[in-house]
């Protein structure tokens, strides 16, 4: 009886599983591989592929290295720095932009997300979001990942903390 308990169990998890798998798929919101988007990406980001890996990307959290940046965190934040970029309005929340990095250290397939201090999706300010996307995408010191001794593709992500109006920290 015990056995068939855990056989029923067992299967009823990986009928699940399964179901959960093909469902994610079908919402964009969800962490995953950024699609290419004529009307955002630039058509002349390359992916770098190979015969072992194919088109796939691995995250920022795989490989020696988390946070692969020449400098690390604390050179995009002094960069902030100069740049004084901030809203009028005195919103809170948060503004994350995802991308991908190539094996060449180049990024590409840039992808917003801007929610409330309590984690809501909402639009903050238009214009902060523009100016947060354009100082990312101007970052010019990401490194390739390597994987058995192979150059790869990875998704990075920075968060921006905005408290009223102002970044007060740069995440992860």
């Amino acid at each position: 009886m015990i056995k068939a308990v855990y056989l029923f169990a067992m299967l009823s998890f990986a009928l699940v599983s399964c179901q959960t798998e093909k469902n994610v798929k079908k919402y964009p919101a969800t962490v995953g591989d950024i699609e290419f988007d004529k009307t955002l990406d630039d058509a002349d980001f390359k992916r770098c592929g190979s015969k072992q890996w194919g088109h796939f990307s691995f995250q920022y959290y795989q490989g020696a290295k988390e946070f692969s940046y020449k400098g690390e965190k604390i050179a995009i934040t002094e960069k902030l720095k100069k740049e004084n970029i901030y809203s009028e309005k005195k919103i809170n929340g948060y503004i994350t932009v995802r991308f991908l990095v190539n094996c060449e250290g180049k990024t590409g397939l840039f992808r917003l997300q801007h929610m409330s201090p309590d984690l809501k999706d909402t639009v903050l300010d238009e214009e902060l979001e523009n100016k947060l996307l354009q100082f990312t995408k101007f970052l010019d010191g990401w490194m390739p990942k390597e994987i058995k001794g192979l150059k790869v593709d990875y998704y990075q992500y920075i968060t921006y903390k905005i408290e009223n109006g102002k970044v007060s920290e740069v995440l992860p």
